[in-house]
């Protein structure tokens, strides 16, 4: 006689027919495929970048099983990895013609043979961890003198500051690898400025000598300062890799410092090759800077004569050449938050800025001296930089809240906010083992 009611059966078999189906893409194996996605924030994944992406394909004689635009990424499927090595050759040749300026990375990859009825109802296989298979690990190396660099360039603009606020006249303020160089006019201002980085800058010391009848003042970072610069910036790295990484939904990811200047990545489970470089290759950071008005500067721009001494060109989103000085204002330590809007006025996309109390601090002075000249928001994504938008300083900008726009989409918005949001890196890295 039967012990239970039929329902109760009826519940176990239906578990069991579920759990059987979800099982299924565990048995269907894995096909050689080409992913294509973006390398770059302002470089989109679309469906015409997928009809070159077939165009290519048909060039070469080659014929996808399966060629599908999921997300931001173009996948194309293939029976032999013959067949999928000949493809990447194509699609590379196709959509990246500078290799030293990649705008998309194209990559061998793996997945699923899995029908297309059991993937829409959200059966996938079963990902294993790095130590059995499907795991991706990098080890990237920082560039620490870029990072002591940018330390010496952040002296710099303070002590020019500084000595401007104390009323300290000098002949010039220059820069040579990591040492600060200040040209004073006589003893009673080389005193001055010595005292005032003794005060202020407890991490540089400062040596003088007489040049001609003036003074040169030459402040270097200390020794354990610069130690410290390292730390840091191996630590803020580490940081911010789990940063962006969270932000993008990678689970249980490993990274760790090794040695003095290099960092380890495991993302176990992740066997998209792709997505995992997309990840730790866009370092975005933000520099805010002055925009060059002199004639020579316009010069430049239109390309009829060089870029004039402490300042250096770079290309908007419509490829028209801003020349922008040296200085750095802001850089993308001083953002709090990130966030993407739509301006109430034009219902354009906008990055919605927060700036910590230095930062604001900063972008009241400069906004208030500067008012009818041009700031350029300058983003550096592999060492190229990029101006997001170089709009005119209408009126002084307190309160720490800053607004970017310039025809930016919705999604650039978007991903633009999430890599600053995630944080700067106080120094470039480059992958040396995958």
């Amino acid at each position: 006689m039967n012990r239970y009611p039929v329902w109760k059966y009826a519940i176990i078999v239906i578990a069991l027919l579920v759990g059987v189906l979800y099982t299924l893409p565990n048995f269907f194996g894995e096909a050689p495929a080409v992913q294509v996605s973006s390398s770059k924030a302002t470089v989109k994944v679309d469906a015409a970048v997928m009809q070159r992406v077939e165009e290519a394909l048909k060039a070469a004689n080659v014929t996808p099983d399966t060629l599908t635009l999921e997300g931001t990424s173009i996948r194309a499927r293939f029976n032999t990895p013959d067949e999928q090595l000949q493809a990447k050759d194509a699609i590379q040749r196709a959509l990246v013609p500078d290799a030293n300026d990649p705008a998309y990375i194209v990559a061998l990859n793996l997945v699923s043979r899995s029908p297309n009825w059991l993937t829409a109802i959200g059966a996938k296989p079963m990902y294993l961890g790095l130590d059995l298979r499907g795991g991706v690990h990098f080890m990237l190396q920082v560039d620490m003198q870029a990072a002591l660099t940018k330390k010496a360039e952040s002296f710099t603009g303070d002590l020019r500051s500084g000595l401007r606020d104390k009323n300290i006249r000098h002949g010039g303020i220059s820069r040579e690898g990591q040492n600060i160089e200040i040209r004073l006019r006589d003893e009673a201002s080389l005193t001055a400025a010595r005292n005032l980085i003794a005060d202020q800058y407890p991490d540089l010391q400062t040596t003088s000598q007489p040049d001609g009848s003036e003074f040169r003042l030459r402040a270097s970072i200390k020794p354990e300062a610069l130690r410290k610069v390292q730390e840091q910036a191996l630590k803020q790295n580490i940081v911010t890799l789990h940063n962006r990484i969270n932000e993008l939904g990678v689970a249980e990811p490993v990274i760790q410092q090794q040695g003095l200047d290099r960092i380890v990545v495991q993302l176990p489970g992740v066997q998209d090759t792709a997505k995992a470089k997309d990840i730790l290759g866009r370092t975005a950071t933000l520099e805010v800077r002055m925009v060059d008005e002199s004639s020579e500067a316009r010069a430049a721009e239109m390309g009829s004569g060089p870029v004039p001494f402490g300042a250096e060109k770079y290309l908007d989103r419509s490829g028209q050449a801003v020349i922008v000085k040296k200085q750095v204002v802001l850089t993308g330590e001083n953002l709090t938050d990130a966030q993407p809007g739509f301006d109430g006025q034009t219902q354009e996309p906008t990055v919605n800025l927060t700036l910590d109390a230095k930062g604001a601090r900063i972008f009241k002075d400069i906004t208030r001296e500067n008012v009818g000249k041009r700031m350029a928001i300058v983003l550096f994504e592999k060492g190229k930089g990029e101006v997001v938008t170089a709009p005119v300083i209408r009126a002084e900008i307190s309160g720490g809240r800053v607004q970017i726009s310039g025809r930016m989409t919705t999604m650039e918005a978007n991903d633009t906010s999430l890599l600053l949001r995630a944080g700067s890196l106080a120094a470039p890295m480059e992958i040396i083992e995958e």
